[in-house]
């Protein structure tokens, strides 16, 4: 699963698109913490786009987990926006919507990184 990404002041988006289960959970896994690695030392955001996603099994909710740790372990965060309606439900029903920030917008979770990160964003 490719995963997107773009840079904005102290935070990364990351666009997650399709379905994450168990199938494909391992290679994004890998390429998450890969991110996560790079941008959440000292206090960096990493924003997790999931407006194209459409389904995320428990497999995946493991792998957003495992991220969130690591983030956290490196003194950074991690932010989701923009769900999908079934995405949103499994988030709430999980109570994953308590583990991690959830905004609305991309726009939103990065004003919430940093005034940096939202004025970059309003540029580009």
């Amino acid at each position: 699963m490719a995963l997107p990404a773009r840079s904005y002041a102290n935070a990364l988006v990351i666009g997650v698109a399709g379905r994450l289960d168990q199938d494909n959970c391992d290679a994004f896994r890998a390429d998450l913490m890969a991110h996560v690695e790079r941008s959440a030392h000292d206090g960096g955001a990493v924003i997790l786009d999931l407006s194209g996603l459409e389904y995320v099994s428990s497999a995946g909710l493991r792998c957003f987990m495992l991220a969130s740790r690591q983030a956290k372990a490196q003194h950074g965060r991690i932010f989701v926006a923009s769900l999908q309606p079934m995405v949103a439900e499994i988030f709430e029903i999980s109570h994953f919507n308590m583990v991690f920030q959830v905004f609305p917008t991309v726009r939103e979770a990065l004003a919430a990184a940093s005034i940096e990160a939202a004025a970059a964003f309003d540029k580009a």
